[in-house]
């Protein structure tokens, strides 16, 4: 097993149990418990759990989304792809503001070398995007969340506010026919609406797995929405849900 999908496995297992033992974690991942032990430490580090003398307990709440660091390497091929296909929908000369999250960090990316004016709703996205040398970069204000450093408060709203776009690339952390865009946090789901609300059309890229979810913050109705870049696995009856409300779908 790959060390992300174990670690990722590992803490799946433990918030489900809210607490684990070396042993049982052993057990569940045919890894030593040497591999554990340093998997533990890993994870620690990340703020995802706390260890104890032989074990663990689960520091994220059930329905909280596990830290950047953790989901930035998890999908990456798929996530690229998403990234490449929401960068073909963009004519240079655009004005594009972009989402934070793991998935729209790969849009910024895929998006270096093209002349554009960006404005980035993370540190991480603005980071990726410097020294671009035809593309115009736009830094918004606001408060960096710890791990995410995704751009939230009066200082983001205000800069978003100030600007119209061409594009909004929003991410999200729920998309469903019935309850729309969603997110797990309510500043973060405040940065969205700001975004799509200063866009004249809006591109929500999202993994096959998010369709169907629902978290906690409503972002945005399905009619805000004009395209949807998911993955070709995602399911017919979601797509179909998307594709009534008027959104075009676009798998890959």
């Amino acid at each position: 097993m790959a060390s992300i999908d174990r670690l990722r496995q590992i803490t799946d297992a433990v918030r489900a149990a809210d607490e684990l033992s070396v042993a049982e974690l052993a057990a569940l991942t045919g890894c030593s418990e040497m591999t554990i032990r340093r998997d533990l430490e890993t994870l620690a580090e990340q703020g995802v759990l706390e260890r104890f003398r032989g074990g663990a307990r689960s520091l994220l709440l059930r329905g909280e989304e596990p830290p950047f660091a953790l989901r930035a390497q998890e999908g990456l091929e798929a996530k690229r792809r998403l990234a490449a296909e929401v960068a073909g929908l963009l004519a240079d000369g655009e004005s594009v503001v972009i989402d934070s999250g793991t998935t729209c960090l790969e849009v910024a990316r895929a998006l270096t070398g093209r002349r554009l004016t960006v404005m980035p709703l993370s540190l991480h996205a603005a980071n990726a995007l410097t020294g671009g040398a035809r593309l115009t970069l736009l830094l918004p204000g606001g408060q960096p969340r710890p791990g995410e450093l995704a751009l939230t408060g009066p200082l983001a709203l205000a800069s978003l506010s100030a600007l119209r776009f061409d594009t909004a690339v929003i991410s999200c952390c729920g998309l469903s026919g019935q309850d729309g865009l969603t997110a797990y946090d309510l500043g973060d789901a405040a940065i969205k609406q700001a975004a799509i609300a200063s866009s004249r059309r809006v591109i929500a890229v999202t993994e096959a797995a998010k369709l169907s979810r629902t978290a906690l913050a409503h972002v945005a109705p399905l009619s805000a929405l004009d395209t949807v870049v998911t993955e070709e696995s995602a399911s017919d009856a979601e797509t179909e849900a998307l594709t009534a409300a008027g959104v075009t779908v676009r798998k890959v």
